[in-house]
């Protein structure tokens, strides 16, 4: 019945509908040919009658109410890709080189001082070199550059922050420009080959690189591990590279699988030859060179902090008639770096440090410890205490490291508390303290700690706390670099106790499982001892 009621409802409104409809036709018929003033008066009839109409029509049910129509939920509009292609920086780069010309890049010569200029070095890399205010070549530099240029073999002692990364970069680049490889090269096989043993020091290079070839066409590659293994792959699929910097095992296992293939290899750089001696990525270095085309048909150089005899020997083996140039550590730890030594307590070291970072106002601070949980522990106080902070340890995956390594490079980390991990090649620009909140056990790595500022031949402050157990190792350190270290007592306005900003994290003690039910262990009679 219900059925059969609606069903002539609905025919009813369709009849009026239809009704209507033939109405207004007529009318607009009438106003075509009545003329603006009938169609006036037609329009006002038509509009009372159809409020009459309305006004007679019966009123629908509550059942049969019109239900407001439902509004579709706002679609999320797909973000579209972001394109990767360089193809207009580098065609912006290139326009810039064809105006730019060498006699732009004016630097006064001075007695006793090596320019670039004095260097038949492409245009590209003099561009390059211009904009990245390099003027006067480093020791390291005006000596190893001349040999490095004319294709021959080098080994190097030079600690990090004498600029010999820019020495080998600058020798390969011109080699490149020079010798364009002809026609065209398979995937996966670059022309240089830089080895570098940590994750850290690999980025630091590849970053010097892609600065010096800004005009010059060349591609930089790097290759180590803790990143993701596929994507890496794709990146070696999309062309050739002329420069590639890796770890030695993440490169073997790319070599495993026919990825990369060593074959082409120009000149093979080997940096920081100790350290991988130390890690024991001897033998794996010496699978990849073994993989290189012969000594005598690849140009290669070795850098290392110190030349022991297994590094002399290494050289030997690896380099044919090599040039060797050594840079001793005491010039670039005393020359350029202001050395303080404070003599606390283990009690007071956290409002010493405390007090320096907030009283200097200091903006970008690189604080040292030896152990891992020593980082993690200090990290948190600081936080606590208000002070921006972060941690830089092995424990820390790959993806954080370079994402806070970049924050504490632009400034949005304050203080970057650290193991020796961040100790070889990490290049920080604006850093002028490093402290080490407790002293290194080896006297190299006081070295390489304390060059993370006055890089370069710029000034810096390395401060050290030497408490009961760490004044032990200032005598090595002072024979390593052949003078004494300055250690004073600090005042008593630097030792004032902070107020911590956010209260500390309670540890919960550990509930101990009731064991009522469980029957006791049978005792068991001692045997007698005859």
């Amino acid at each position: 019945m219900l059925r059969h009621k609606s069903r002539i409802f609905t025919g009813q409104l369709i009849l009026r509908c239809r009704k209507r409809e033939n109405f207004h036709m007529t009318e607009t018929e009438k106003n075509l040919t009545s003329g603006p003033q009938a169609g006036t008066s037609a329009g006002v009839a038509s509009a009372t009658e159809h409020e009459a109409t309305a006004s007679q029509s019966p009123s629908p049910l509550p059942d049969q109410e019109r239900r407001p129509p439902r509004r579709r939920p706002p679609q999320k509009r797909k973000k579209q890709p972001v394109s990767t292609e360089e193809t207009p920086a580098l065609t912006d780069s290139q326009i810039k080189e064809e105006r730019w010309e060498p006699r732009q890049f004016k630097v006064p010569p001075v007695e006793g001082k090596t320019r670039f200029h004095d260097f038949d070095l492409p245009d590209p890399l003099m561009h390059a070199i211009s904009d990245l205010g390099f003027q006067y070549c480093t020791p390291i530099q005006a000596e190893i550059l001349p040999s490095t240029l004319s294709g021959k073999d080098a080994s190097g002692r030079a600690q990090t922050g004498t600029g010999k990364t820019a020495a080998f970069l600058i020798a390969v680049i011109t080699r490149l420009l020079n010798h364009p490889h002809p026609g065209e090269r398979p995937h996966g096989t670059p022309r240089v080959l830089i080895l570098a043993p940590t994750r850290e020091l690999v980025l630091q290079i590849s970053a010097e690189a892609r600065q010096l070839v800004t005009y010059c066409g060349l591609k930089i590659l790097s290759v180590f591990g803790g990143m993701d293994y596929e994507k890496q792959r794709q990146q070696l699929a999309a062309g050739p590279a002329d420069i590639m910097v890796a770890t030695p095992g993440r490169l073997l296992d790319f070599q495993r699988r026919g990825d990369i293939t060593l074959k082409k290899v120009e000149v093979m750089i080997i940096d920081e030859a100790d350290r991988m001696l130390d890690m024991g990525f001897i033998p794996d270095v010496r699978m990849i060179i073994h993989s290189t085309p012969p000594r005598e048909k690849r140009q290669t150089l070795l850098f290392s902090a110190t030349l022991t005899g297994e590094i002399t020997r290494l050289a030997s083996q690896w380099t044919v008639n090599p040039v060797t140039v050594e840079i001793a550590p005491e010039q670039v730890a005393v020359d350029t770096v202001d050395q303080i030594v404070y003599i606390v307590t283990e009690h007071q070291k956290f409002d010493l440090l405390f007090n320096i970072i907030t009283r200097e106002n200091l903006e970008r601070v690189l604080v040292f410890c030896n152990r891992k949980d020593e980082v993690r522990r200090l990290a948190e106080r600081l936080t606590r205490y208000g002070i921006n902070c972060s941690e830089l340890s092995g424990d820390i995956p790959q993806r954080s490291r370079i994402h806070r390594l970049d924050d504490f490079k632009s400034g949005k980390i304050r203080v970057m508390v650290a193991t020796d991990v961040a100790g070889r090649g990490i290049h920080i620009e604006g850093m002028d303290h490093v402290i080490n909140f407790t002293l290194p056990h080896d006297p190299e790595d006081y070295v390489h700690r304390i060059g993370r500022t006055g890089r370069a031949g710029a000034s810096g402050t390395a401060v050290s706390f030497a408490d009961e157990g760490d004044a032990f190792y200032i005598a090595p350190i002072e024979a390593f670099m052949g003078r004494e270290l300055h250690c004073i007592e600090p005042d008593d306005e630097m030792l004032t106790k902070p107020v911590a900003v956010y209260p500390a994290k309670k540890s919960l003690p550990r509930v101990r499982r009731q064991t009522t039910d469980r029957k006791p262990p049978p005792s068991r009679s001692r045997r007698p001892h005859f």
